[in-house]
């Protein structure tokens, strides 16, 4: 399944014409063999796999993408649709195989496999499933790329991070969950469009739990470098907090909205993750609310959780947590956070 038929071999016999196409000049070595060669898996060909394969192809941040799926027409479906698109797209090698040797020697493993929750079905008897299908797919990932990160994206992405941290043996910050970005991206947009202003000017964080018991961070949101909380303060203006809280409950609801909506979520997932992978294999350094091991930060001792904190990413997978002020109301909310993605890990008996 790796290659289309057409291959570089169409000459009579099999005759290789990429050899026969091009004559070397003289005096050359090999290829250096320095040369970096990125390579990013996508498990899982769903539509937020394929959002997120999307993305990464239109923003040239792979050489090579290995996509893996249970489904083997589909997954081959999918394949030859975006190998289709090479003459409109940066060149990227496209892979595709049930067989999870086809990620062999990738840079990041991005994960979005996940069991679909059943009519009334449990959300834990759903969770055990997926933790299921996860020893099915991270000791593999382990296997074939052991110096890869780990990208999980499937939800609920906190417990199933701390689960593929715990199969695949890689050290913690080499495993990374998609926690809070898009929420707070999500939100940024919400302050942006309160205040008619650019997203991209708006500073500010989700933490926690990517769910119902996040935590949004308003002492430290800022537009353009001001401060907004001290802003009003010193300008005198009265907010009301209600007003805070249905922004942030906006956020929460959101996904839940486009997903009545058109049944699915996809392209901010898809354009979120593709931001991790570049700040990650691009060696970028910023800044991102994702879920890490949390364990130690801001109190949080009750046991290995992970959550998102706003962490520093590079080609190493995590470089640190940012030590950001909260207030005695988030770290106390935080830690609540915490303590509902641990009861929920102590019900899966690992």
């Amino acid at each position: 399944m790796q290659k289309s038929p057409s291959a570089s071999s169409l000459g009579p016999g099999g005759l290789d014409l990429a050899q026969a196409f091009f004559k070397p000049i003289l005096n050359t070595d090999p290829p250096s063999s320095t040369k970096r060669h990125t390579k990013i898996s996508v498990i899982g060909v769903g539509n937020v796999g394929m959002a997120i394969a999307q993305t990464i192809l239109t923003q040239d941040l792979a050489d090579e993408l290995a996509l893996v799926d249970a489904k083997s027409d589909k997954l081959r479906g999918e394949m030859l649709d975006l190998q289709h698109a090479a003459a409109f797209l940066p060149r990227t090698k496209i892979k595709a195989s049930v067989d999870y040797s086809v990620t062999a020697g990738s840079d990041l493993c991005i994960v979005t496999a996940g069991a679909r929750q059943n009519p009334g079905e449990s959300r834990l008897n759903l969770l055990q499933r997926n933790v299921a299908l996860f020893s099915n797919i991270i000791p593999p990932l382990a296997k074939y790329s052991p110096d890869s990160i780990l990208l999980i994206v499937s939800n609920p992405v906190d417990v199933l991070t701390y689960v593929s941290w715990k199969l695949s043996g890689f050290p913690s910050n080499r495993v990374i969950g998609s926690g809070t970005n898009l929420d707070s991206s999500r939100f940024r947009f919400l302050i942006a469009d309160h205040l008619d202003v650019n997203a991209q000017d708006v500073q500010a964080f989700i933490v926690g739990e990517h769910g119902d018991s996040s935590v949004a961070l308003w002492s430290s949101i800022s537009i353009g470098g001001v401060p907004v909380l001290s802003f009003l303060k010193n300008q005198q203006i009265a907010y009301e907090k209600q007003t805070l809280e249905n922004i942030h409950k906006a956020v929460v609801e959101s996904a839940y909205e486009v997903i009545s909506l058109k049944g699915y979520t996809s392209w901010a997932i898809g354009y979120s993750v593709a931001n991790l992978a570049r700040s990650l294999l691009r060696d970028q350094r910023k800044i991102h609310p994702v879920s890490v091991l949390a364990k130690g930060f801001y109190g949080i001792d009750g046991g290995e959780v992970f959550l998102s904190l706003p962490a520093q990413l590079g080609r190493g997978g995590v470089l640190g947590v940012t030590n950001i002020h909260l207030t005695d109301e988030e770290v106390q909310r935080l830690r609540k956070s915490a303590e509902t993605i641990l009861e929920v890990q102590s019900q899966l008996g690992l």
